[in-house]
């Protein structure tokens, strides 16, 4: 049985966007496919690897569980969205000076629960980084340099809050 496609507009990225979608299509799917942001990656279609991971009104969700129509008037953010311009995000630049990737797969949604994290918990401990990393799994780098990129970051991000 097919169903008539509903109405939905979701600000991407800071941009708004109106579309017709499957009231079964996944966020995912439609950040990938009708969007071209294929930035957020599929891993397991199970909810359990965390590369889907996208901000939803600014909380880290696994975008394969969040149905297109449950975001219709939200704002998501994807790794796209992180950069200024040429200026990395810095948990994107954490990663890239703490060598936090190998085949970077997981890379968009590690960078995106950490950036989640970091909002929310501006100075946590390695226990409270491995915690919020428990969603997403990666298969190469054992997690030692994802850590220390967050940590990294977590430090950017409080001097660049004190300088102003």
């Amino acid at each position: 049985m097919e169903h008539a496609p509903l109405p939905i507009n979701v600000t991407v990225n800071g941009k708004a966007h109106d579309a017709q979608v499957e009231p079964r299509r996944l966020l995912v799917h439609f950040l990938r496919e009708d969007l071209g942001l294929t930035g957020t990656h599929v891993g397991c279609d199970t909810s359990q690897c965390g590369a889907c991971t996208v901000h939803l009104n600014g909380v880290a969700v696994k975008s394969c569980t969040v149905l297109a129509v449950q975001a219709d008037g939200a704002a998501v953010t994807t790794i796209e969205g992180l950069a200024d311009g040429p200026s990395l995000h810095p948990v994107q630049a954490g990663f890239q000076e703490q060598h936090g990737l190998q085949c970077g797969y997981c890379t968009p949604g590690m960078v995106m629960t950490a950036v989640h994290l970091l909002e929310t918990h501006p100075e946590p401990d390695d226990d409270v980084i491995k915690h919020a990393l428990e969603g997403n799994l990666c298969r190469c780098t054992g997690y030692v340099n994802i850590v220390k990129a967050i940590r990294w970051a977590a430090r950017q991000m409080r001097e660049r809050h004190a300088s102003g």
